[in-house]
């Protein structure tokens, strides 16, 4: 059956109706499937209320999302944020509760968009007994190298380097900015063994701060995008790392005192898990700038 370029002309408006009526079906139905969810907006369909939900506010504040959504719907509301329907709680007996009752009542898990840059490895988004695994084997590994005997004396040489890098800054540094990069640093060193003054540790500091932004974005994947550019970091992320272990395969007669070594050591974990956790490793003890 052959079909003119006319008659497909005269049919996209129908398709276009179709798909727009299809998305706002998708996105209102939950409201009418669950009459005894809490009060609360889903906002528009797709992007939901999420937009709202990111605006900047400062640290010490819940934000003007939460405080007006509180106000007019209690402490627990429904909303939409990154493309799922979602139930807040900003009650604390109720967090309480939920955290308390983890993996019987209640499953722990990010929204699905966010599963597209941890990657399907991460700890943060297994489920079940994957994540008990992974959670029980990081218990164990931090604890071993928190034994170490260099610990402190490798966070003194950081903050030394830091300190001597201020030297020809015209007497003027961004104390968060500096603060950020001792912290990575010494996550890093623990994490990796790579110093700060290697070119290799501002080339992941770079990519994770890319990653970091997208992590926590509206989840539109089209180039240019922070969520696009996060997933492309994490890539690139993750490329770095398995270079690193390859490396140290090859020198397995130069092992380093770090926790990249021990993580090697055990055979519990596939390759791309280890790539996860040390990736999960640096975003655990990161600790962004706060408005």
């Amino acid at each position: 059956m052959m079909v003119g370029v006319g008659d497909l002309v005269l049919a996209a408006p129908a398709i276009l109706l179709a798909l727009l009526l299809t998305l706002v079906l998708s996105h209102f139905l939950p409201l009418l499937l669950n009459p005894k969810a809490p009060r609360g907006s889903f906002g528009w369909p797709l992007v939901g209320e999420t937009l709202r939900f990111l605006t900047p506010h400062a640290s010490n504040t819940l934000g003007s999302f939460l405080e007006d959504h509180c106000s007019r719907y209690g402490r627990v509301f429904k909303s939409h944020l990154f493309c799922t329907p979602t139930v807040v709680s900003c009650d604390q007996e109720l967090n309480h509760f939920i955290l308390q009752n983890e993996e019987r009542l209640f499953q722990c898990s990010y929204p699905r968009p966010i599963h597209g840059i941890l990657g399907k490895s991460s700890m943060l988004v297994v489920l079940g007994e994957d994540h008990k695994r992974l959670r029980n084997l990081a218990l164990a590994l931090v604890t071993s190298t928190k034994l170490k005997p260099s610990y402190l004396g490798d966070i003194e040489r950081i903050a030394l380097h830091i300190v001597g890098s201020w030297h020809g800054k015209g007497g003027s540094i961004t104390f968060c900015e500096e603060a950020r990069k001792f912290a990575f640093s010494v996550i890093v060193k623990q994490v990796l063994g790579l110093s700060p003054e290697e070119p290799v540790t501002a080339m992941i500091l770079e990519d994770f701060l890319t990653f970091m932004k997208g992590l926590i974005s509206f989840p539109l994947r089209i180039p240019g995008t922070p969520y696009a550019k996060a997933v492309q970091a994490r890539e690139r992320i993750s490329s770095t790392v398995k270079g690193i272990i390859e490396e140290r395969r090859k020198a397995d007669c130069c092992k380093r005192d770090d926790f990249l070594n021990v993580l090697l050591s055990t055979d519990e974990l596939s390759d791309e898990e280890k790539v996860s956790f040390v990736l999960d490793s640096l975003l655990g003890g990161y600790r962004p700038p706060h408005s």
